[in-house]
């Protein structure tokens, strides 16, 4: 089956929550997410999974298949920087093969490729940004 971006509701019953995701569908239960989703640190870019169809025709997360290849960091941004000065550290790292997003326009996801040449803190450092890191 070729892969394609697909757009699905996936309920979280611990959190009783639905959730819609645009994913690369690599089978009729199996799919890879294409970028992060916000509230589950475990669902990250590349992170493949199977899932269920519920009685309200929602997907149901059962398996995580396959953890996604980048180490994957949130921050909070701050109202001090300007989006150039993050922009920076964006292109750099999509050059290199790495993603980032922003959610809610104050939360930053990295996704970094585990060969990167760069120390992301080092870089940060240079670059005088002084961002919290959210840890889970």
């Amino acid at each position: 089956m070729e892969t394609k971006e697909v757009k699905i509701w996936v309920y979280d019953k611990r959190e009783k929550s639905t959730t819609t995701f645009y994913v690369e569908q690599l089978s009729y239960n199996k799919f890879r997410m294409t970028d992060n989703d916000i509230f589950n640190c475990s669902l990250t870019k590349g992170t493949e999974f199977e899932t269920r169809i519920n009685d309200d025709g929602h997907h149901e997360i059962i398996k995580i298949l396959k953890k996604s290849d980048f180490l994957t960091r949130r921050f909070f941004l701050s109202p001090h920087y300007k989006e150039s000065d993050y922009r920076v550290l964006g292109e750099e790292l999509t050059k290199r093969g790495g993603f980032w997003q922003i959610d809610f326009g104050g939360i930053a996801t990295v996704n970094i490729p585990k060969d990167f040449e760069f120390n992301i803190d080092e870089v940060m450092k240079e670059l005088n940004l002084n961002l919290t890191e959210i840890v889970d």
